[in-house]
């Protein structure tokens, strides 16, 4: 009888899901000392398996020094290819940059002048060119990206929109029409490598809730604009992929009450020639609520009780009001379709008290961005949703709006990672179902007689294959002495294992996180 019952407990744990042993492994680290004393960033450009880019910055244009840029590019075990050395005229100060396969830009402009300058930086030589040119002056960059012999700037003049094309041929520059209009904003500059055309996507929150595509061609002619205003819902924002030669996948969030709060994301398909009216119609609306795994960062009875509030609403005929704030990445194409992946986020802030005249006040004193969870969603190419699945992300606030999570395809499984505080946390998703919930990786040095007192700055990229690149600052001391801890730019390369082959992992797992929902 024992036996029989032994071989029944075999037969139960083959059927259970199979433990993955997946893990994040630090491949290798490189340090850079850094002064505190002294004016300098680090920047990393990963170039797949090319290996990567390191640009080091001293000086500031505020304490008069001229900048000087250091650029260093590696291959993908560290070794240094080559160095060069640019040093920057003090009267112009950096803006943006913008990486393709071939190069790497800089943006600059002299102060208090429409003056600009664009530096070009070849990858496989480390050649450097520069072209100057006029813009605008009292303009407010916030765009820029280059295709083929012309960079495209984008911001706001006098509050109201404005898209240059300079050309790095003749130094000439060119203002796309129809885009400078009261109470507009750009949502996005789409450029279609294979159409040589530039789609610039302009919303209004205000009033009438506007949205529309401008397509220009390589030489800033408009050539046709399309205008949601019939849509059911108000557009916030959107992302475009072309999947053939006339078609491309329009994906972004709404609100239903001209507010920046989403209510759902949305998907249609734009096809050359077509007007609006028929790019209206074809909009498919996919509330938060008619995703599958959207609300898992809750706990599960958190989850019940905003889903079972949402039916009710519906049950009376209304709609019900969710406040999530989306940071939409540009889309990811796959072999189906693509994959969708947003942030979700809220502006957070802390209560003070102050005295005014002798009475204590209550004010608010902004932290930061604070990030609640990430959802990611796989459609085909003719726009269906496919699956959906959530990263809940976990005491993670930034100064800065900018995309933490990074998604790497391995296969049949996507890893998904963000970075916070010295450590990396990850989890691994195939389509709708999870196979390894969220794991902290913690980054160490390279010896075991120290340890990081403080991290800063943490960065994350996936990289080529199963890689990821960590960079950021750190206070490494010595474990067991007082001496003072030395600072440095930390450089690590992460490799995921990848054992999750051959598991016979499947379904969701349960969330532990309990965010309130914003």
């Amino acid at each position: 009888m024992n036996r029989i019952y032994y071989i029944l407990y075999l037969l139960i744990l083959s059927l259970l899901p199979y433990p993955t042993r997946a893990q994040l492994a630090q491949s290798l680290r490189v340090e850079i000392p850094s002064d505190p004393d002294e004016s300098e960033s680090f920047g990393v450009t990963p170039l797949g398996d090319k290996g990567l880019l390191m640009t080091i910055q001293k000086g500031t244009f505020y304490d008069r020094t001229p900048n000087q840029f250091n650029f260093q590019k590696y291959d993908v075990n560290f070794k240094l290819l080559w160095r060069k050395e640019f040093k920057q005229d003090i009267k112009f100060k950096p803006v943006l940059t913008y990486d393709t396969d071939q190069y790497v830009y800089h943006l600059f402009r002299e102060y208090d002048t429409g003056r600009f300058q664009f530096l070009r930086l070849h990858l496989d030589d480390g050649a450097i060119e520069t072209f100057e040119g006029d813009l605008l002056d009292q303009f407010d960059v916030k765009l820029f990206k280059v295709m083929g012999s012309q960079a495209y700037v984008g911001g706001y003049h006098h509050t109201r929109p404005v898209v240059m094309a300079f050309s790095f041929f003749d130094n000439s520059t060119k203002v796309l029409p129809g885009l400078y209009v009261n109470r507009m904003e750009i949502s996005s500059l789409e450029l279609d490598e294979a159409r040589q055309e530039v789609n610039v996507l302009v919303h209004s929150l205000r009033r009438h809730c506007k949205f529309s595509i401008r397509t220009y061609n390589y030489d800033s002619k408009l050539l046709r604009t399309l205008d949601f205003d019939g849509a059911k819902n108000s557009l916030i924002s959107g992302k475009l992929l072309p999947i053939n030669e006339h078609e491309s996948l329009l994906v972004g969030n709404y609100s239903t009450d001209c507010t920046p709060y989403s209510q759902g994301i949305y998907v249609t398909r734009i096809r050359q020639g077509e007007s609006a009216e028929e790019a209206v119609n074809t909009i498919q609306y996919i509330e938060f609520s008619q995703l599958q795994n959207f609300f898992n960062y809750l706990k599960p009875h958190r989850q019940q009780k905003l889903l079972a509030r949402a039916q009710k609403k519906k049950e009376e005929g209304k709609d019900y009001k969710f406040h999530y704030r989306l940071l939409v990445h540009d889309l990811q194409p796959t072999t189906d379709g693509l994959t969708l992946v947003a942030e979700v986020y809220y502006p957070q802030y802390r209560g003070a008290m102050t005295a005014y005249g002798g009475y204590l006040r209550g004010a608010d004193r902004y932290d930061g961005f604070r990030y609640t969870h990430a959802f990611i969603c796989g459609f085909d190419k003719q726009g269906k949703l496919l699956w959906d699945n959530c990263f809940p992300i976990k005491e993670l606030l930034s100064s800065d709006l900018t995309e933490m999570v990074q998604v790497s395809h391995q296969g049949n499984r996507t890893v998904l990672a963000y970075p916070n505080d010295g450590e990396i946390t990850t989890e691994v998703i195939q389509g709708s179902k999870v196979l390894k919930e969220t794991e902290k990786f913690k980054l160490k040095t390279n010896s075991e007689n120290e340890k990081v007192t403080f991290s800063a700055q943490d960065n994350l990229m996936a990289w080529y294959g199963q890689h990821f690149l960590a960079c950021g600052f750190q206070k490494i001391a010595p474990s067991k002495s007082y001496a003072s801890p030395r600072e440095v730019f930390y450089l690590n390369k992460l490799t995921f294992s990848d054992d999750l082959s051959s598991s016979k992992s499947t379904g969701a797992t349960t969330r532990k996180n309990d965010e309130p929902a914003r």
